[in-house]
C-alpha cells in the first residue's frame, strides 16, 4: 500500500517526535500517512546513542559487521566542483523560475549553516519540467542504496521466497542484516556498478568491500535510477518495478518522513530514506531521501541528498523543507 497524504504544507518543516509508530501530527493506519509532518523517531536516536552504532537502522547490525560499519562512518564523502543548477526546459518553467528557485534553496541553507552540504534534484515526468541544485556533492547514500541493491538483484533473475522476505525488510524498515545477505547475493559492487550502468546512472560508486552503506551517488543520479524504476523503456520489467515500488510505498510509519513532505492532497508516495551520524563528519549526519510524488496533474522524481547536519531531526526538517520548496514551485509552474 502506498502512502498517501491528506495535508499540504506549505510552511517550514519542524522536527517532531514518533512515538511507538503513531504520527503525531495525524493518524496511521495500515501504512497510510493522514498528516504531512512526520516527527522523528527520538526513541530512534536515543538507541543509536546507547549502543554506538553508525549504520541507519534501529536494529543492532548483524554479528560480524564491523568491517561494514569502519566503512560505512569513515568514507569520505565526495564533493565535485559542478554548477549548482541544471533543468529541462518546459513551457511552463523558465530559466527564471529555475534561478528564483535556486536562490530560495540558496537562502534557506545559508540561513541553516548547511550551505554545500545539500543537493536535490527533481523532474517531473509529466510535464519535463527538472531542476537540480547542488549537483557537484556526493555524499554517502546510506540506506537509499537499498533500493539500487535491489533492483540490481532483479535485473538478474526473480528473487526466491527467502530473498523476498529479505528484500521486504530491506525496503519497509531499512534492514542492514537483510541488506548484507542481499548485497552478498548480488555479488557486490562490481555486480551493483554493471547494473548502474544499464539503469543509466553516471556518478555512482559502489562501496569498498562489503561496505554497501558507504557507496556514493548524486541527487541526480538517484532520479535516474527513480526513472530506471517508473519508465516503461527501464530494463526492468514493468511487474518487477510494481514490486519495488510497492515495498517504497508501504515503509514502515516512523520512516515514511523525507521527500513525502512535498506530497499535495491525494498524491502518491514511495521513497525511501538514509540516515545515519558519521565518524569523517565529525559524527554529523548524513540525511537522504528519494522517491516518487505522483498526482493528477504531476509525477515528480525527486532526490535529496545531504551531510553535515548536527542532528538527525535537524537533517530531517532541512531535508523535508527542501523538498516542499521544490514540488511547491514545480506545482505552481504547471
Amino acid at each position: 500500500m502506498r502512502i498517501r497524504h491528506a495535508v499540504l504544507r506549505s510552511r517550514p518543516v519542524r522536527s517532531r517526535i514518533v512515538r511507538a509508530g503513531v504520527v503525531r501530527a495525524g493518524v496511521v493506519r495500515a501504512g497510510v500517512v493522514r498528516a504531512g509532518v512526520v516527527r522523528v523517531c527520538g526513541a530512534l536516536l536515543a538507541a543509536v546513542a546507547m549502543v554506538g552504532l553508525t549504520a541507519d537502522s534501529a536494529d543492532s547490525p548483524e554479528p560480524g559487521a564491523a568491517y561494514y560499519l569502519y566503512w560505512l562512518a569513515a568514507a569520505p564523502t565526495q564533493t565535485q566542483p559542478t554548477p549548482k543548477e541544471t533543468a529541462t526546459p518546459s513551457p511552463t518553467w523558465s530559466s527564471a523560475d529555475r534561478k528564483r528557485l535556486s536562490k530560495q534553496v540558496a537562502a534557506y541553507l545559508a540561513e541553516r549553516g548547511r550551505d554545500g552540504d545539500l543537493a536535490v534534484a527533481v523532474r517531473d515526468v509529466k510535464s519535463g519540467a527538472a531542476f537540480s541544485y547542488g549537483g557537484g556533492l556526493r555524499p554517502a547514500t546510506a540506506s537509499i542504496v537499498k533500493v539500487d541493491i535491489l533492483m540490481a538483484l532483479l535485473l538478474r533473475h526473480g528473487l526466491s521466497t527467502t530473498e523476498r522476505s529479505l528484500a521486504e525488510n530491506m525496503i519497509r524498515h531499512s534492514d542492514n542484516a537483510s541488506t548484507t545477505a542481499l548485497w552478498n547475493a548480488l555479488g557486490g559492487g562490481d555486480a551493483l556498478a554493471k547494473a548502474n550502468r544499464r539503469f543509466g546512472l553516471k556518478s555512482t560508486v559502489p562501496g569498498p568491500g562489503g561496505a554497501w552503506g558507504s557507496t556514493t551517488t548524486s541527487a541526480a543520479d538517484q532520479v535516474r535510477l527513480l526513472n530506471a524504476l517508473t519508465s516503461s523503456k527501464s530494463p526492468l520489467s514493468a511487474a518487477r518495478r510494481r514490486y519495488v515500488l510497492g515495498l517504497m510505498g508501504s515503509v514502515a510509519t516512523d520512516q515514511a518522513w523525507g521527500v513525502s513532505a512535498g506530497a499535495a492532497d491525494g498524491d502518491d508516495v514511495a521513497l525511501k530514506n538514509g540516515w545515519l551520524p558519521r565518524t569523517v563528519d565529525g559524527g554529523a549526519w548524513t540525511i537522504n531521501s528519494i522517491g516518487r510524488i505522483s498526482g493528477d496533474d504531476h509525477d515528480y522524481l525527486i532526490a535529496v541528498v545531504s551531510r553535515g547536519h548536527p542532528s538527525m531531526a535537524a537533517g530531517v526538517a532541512t531535508v523535508e523543507h527542501v523538498a516542499t520548496l521544490v514540488t511547491h514551485a514545480l506545482g505552481r509552474a504547471a
